[in-house]
């Protein structure tokens, strides 16, 4: 099955090249395949391709744990759907991930042959009143996806088995959900692991005031050593991790143009044997004005995650739970750290060169919330730690800036980071600052 995915991401990748040959001109071969189909199947069928590949080199890489790294990353996407009756969709995708230059030892997050990536179907799929249902393998988004989410710029994008019932409304959505995230299998076909799920209500709420959004959720975090848990003794009861997540999100414009989002959550439950008392904290605002006859867009966030306070005492559990989220962008280009236990500061200012090309300045600084608790990285997982709490707050500062460019269903681009190490990172690391610079490009069918 690995090989015949390589086989297919070639053949794939050939004819979206020729595609790409002829960007200039009005002929493409995917969308030519698109309408085809859609016309011979009286729009019941319908087909997306992606072809994506990056080039990127990392310097630093874990601060100086792990060697320098450069890799190309190359992902093909092949999918269908089909609307049988007025009532019934079903959804299938291929995806095949390769790493060509990282070794041997490409681990799961970059590398996985030909696998399926979603395969669901959905109920009443095209009613904007009643309810809905949806089950099966599939890449979810809720909210602005700083607690769920999947990731498009990863090689691999997470995906989900799940169940959603829902009900709809113009004005709101209602949902009741359940999923597991897939673990990726190197050796066989990808699968989930039940012991590590999340499931509760997600409401969404549109235009309850003029262009102004809200959600409002309440979701629950199992999860035992099946299921990825390390913490806690092995005594029945205290060998898990049970995380109840309540929050809330609003977003929509403000004064003078300028546009805000604010998002909280508060966290009980135990970790292990431990009590868990967490809470986490974003708000952000942005504008837009003309530049040069140019749009220029700034942005302005900051960040708050609750750290561990003590980390000796076992009884006791402060450190936020990120749950899944897409965190690229969020903290810096360079994706070095996670919402867990800190504080962070970021801008970015994005200027329309033209309709196509886009120039993209980001800053972010970031301090530790609990001195003595540890720095995480995008994932979740703790990278460093001062036990004493003697290291220092300031982690650091990033600097980013990279350019996208779009013609139709091509996109190009091109980006640079640089870390800047705090007195935290100076005291605790190898010393190393990462240094993050890639080019890419892509051809996407929806």
């Amino acid at each position: 099955m690995k090989g015949l995915g390589w086989a297919m991401a070639k053949a794939t990748a050939a004819a979206l090249a020729v595609a790409g040959a002829a960007g200039g001109q009005s002929w493409d071969v995917g969308l030519g395949a698109s309408q085809w189909l859609k016309r011979r199947s009286e729009n019941r069928l319908q087909i997306s391709l992606e072809s994506r590949g990056r080039y990127e080199y990392r310097e630093g890489v874990s601060f100086g744990k792990e060697p320098d790294r450069f890799t190309g990353l190359y992902r093909t996407r092949l999918g269908l759907s089909v609307k049988a009756v007025s009532w019934l969709k079903v959804s299938a995708m291929v995806q095949d991930a390769r790493a060509p230059w990282y070794g041997a030892d490409a681990p799961a997050p970059v590398r996985d042959g030909a696998d399926l990536q979603e395969g669901y179907i959905e109920l009443w799929p095209e009613r904007k009143r009643g309810f809905g249902f949806s089950a099966g393998r599939r890449m979810v988004n809720y909210g602005e996806t700083r607690l769920l989410g999947s990731s498009q710029w990863g090689n691999l994008a997470r995906t989900w088995d799940h169940a959603s019932l829902y009900w709809r409304h113009e004005k709101a959505r209602v949902e009741w959900l359940a999923m597991s995230p897939v673990r990726v299998r190197q050796d066989g076909f990808n699968a989930p692991g039940f012991g590590d799920r999340i499931w509760g209500l997600y409401c969404n709420f549109r235009e309850w005031r003029p262009k102004t959004a809200a959600d409002i959720y309440a979701l629950r975090h199992d999860q035992n050593r099946p299921g990825g848990f390390t913490g806690g003794a092995k005594a029945a009861g205290t060998d898990r991790l049970r995380v109840n997540t309540f929050g809330a999100r609003v977003a929509g414009p403000w004064v003078g143009g300028v546009r805000y989002s604010l998002e909280g959550a508060a966290q009980t439950g135990r970790v292990g044997a431990a009590w868990h008392r967490a809470a986490a904290w974003f708000s952000g605002l942005s504008r837009t004005w003309t530049a040069g006859g140019k749009p220029l867009e700034m942005t302005g966030e900051y960040k708050f995650a609750s750290g561990t306070g003590n980390p000796r005492d076992t009884s006791r559990s402060g450190t936020f739970d990120q749950l899944y989220p897409a965190n690229h962008d969020k903290f810096g280009h360079s994706d070095l750290f996670g919402w867990r236990n800190l504080h962070a500061v970021r801008t970015q200012a994005t200027y329309g060169l033209s309709r196509a090309l886009a120039l993209h300045l980001m800053y972010t600084s970031t301090w530790l919330a609990s001195v003595r608790d540890a720095v995480y990285n995008g994932s979740g997982k703790a990278m460093f730690r001062s036990p004493e709490g003697t290291a220092g707050r300031h982690i650091g500062q990033e600097s980013d800036v990279f350019f996208t460019y779009k013609s139709g269903r091509l996109t190009f681009g091109a980006g640079w980071g640089h870390f800047f190490e705090g007195e935290f990172i100076r005291n605790v690391t190898p010393r190393r600052s990462p240094v993050y610079l890639y080019v890419f490009h892509s051809y996407a069918l929806q």
